[in-house]
């Protein structure tokens, strides 16, 4: 079989598309210790901006806005991830079954859907039952857009762990129960972790279905961001943003270090 790297303009088209993907990020990035206010001019390097974001006048919105990112991902993760579990223990451990292709498909429906299709049906859903929109509808909404992105990685590392643990357990005259608990959750636990925080990033994360079902005044970080770009780029702004990156780069490398290392342990 021959490398993927052998094909004639392979090396050229992936340095372009890193370029595209990361090269404003590395701007965004660089640009936050610039000591000059504009965004365009160096002026030196400084973490004046990064004192603006924590000291600053505007610190205070800020710092509401990422408690409410932080508890509104903690939420929406660990309920997420919660019903991916069951989620997976039922595609994967109850055999055939009436309609499991169909529910393959809704669990992973919102990662097929476009986020804007799925932020409109949810203002619209809530609108039509009367929900007052605020915290709690960012909370359900985020529960939902996140079960998928929880449930891969558990279900991945479930299809790895053999049927034969549970046997045993029960033929050593354990409850189903107990057999879950003491044999099947732990081996599970490397793929709930990373799905844990592969859905808390993604819910802290989100912009688009967070500005639709959000209650006046209130703000997550993305969208507090959102705000204070339409009033002008600052170099704040590229300041929290680089925060936000550093957190979804230490978050998205936890998990991926955490499910193969259950994968090498099993």
């Amino acid at each position: 079989m021959s490398r993927l790297s052998r094909y004639p303009g392979f090396f050229p088209m992936t340095v372009f598309c890193l370029t595209v993907l990361y090269a404003p990020l590395l701007i965004v990035m660089i640009y936050s210790f610039n000591e000059s206010s504009s965004i365009t001019r160096w002026g030196g390097c400084s973490l004046v901006w990064y004192q603006e974001v924590f000291f600053g006048i505007e610190s205070a919105k800020f710092k509401t806005a990422a408690w409410n990112s932080l508890t509104i991902a903690i939420g929406a993760a660990t309920t997420a991830t919660a019903i991916a579990t069951a989620a997976s223990l039922a595609m994967l451990r109850s055999g055939q079954f009436r309609g499991r292709q169909a529910s393959f498909a809704l669990i992973n429906l919102p990662l097929m859907v476009p986020e804007i299709v799925t932020a409109v049906a949810t203002l619209i859903f809530f609108s039509s039952i009367g929900f007052q929109r605020g915290l709690l509808t960012i909370l359900l909404a985020h529960i939902v857009f996140c079960i998928p992105f929880a449930y891969l990685p558990i279900a991945a590392r479930l299809q790895g762990i053999e049927g034969y643990y549970e046997q045993a357990a029960m033929d050593l005259y354990a409850s189903r129960w107990q057999a879950f608990r003491l044999i099947l959750m732990p081996l599970m636990m490397p793929g709930i972790i990373a799905g844990f925080l592969l859905a808390f990033i993604i819910s802290l994360d989100d912009f688009i279905i967070t500005n639709f079902v959000k209650g006046a005044g209130i703000e997550t970080l993305p969208t507090a961001i959102f705000g204070a770009v339409k009033q002008g780029i600052k170099p704040n702004i590229m300041a929290i943003s680089t925060c936000m990156l550093a957190v979804s780069v230490l978050f998205v490398t936890a998990s991926y270090f955490v499910n193969k290392l259950g994968n090498q342990n099993q």
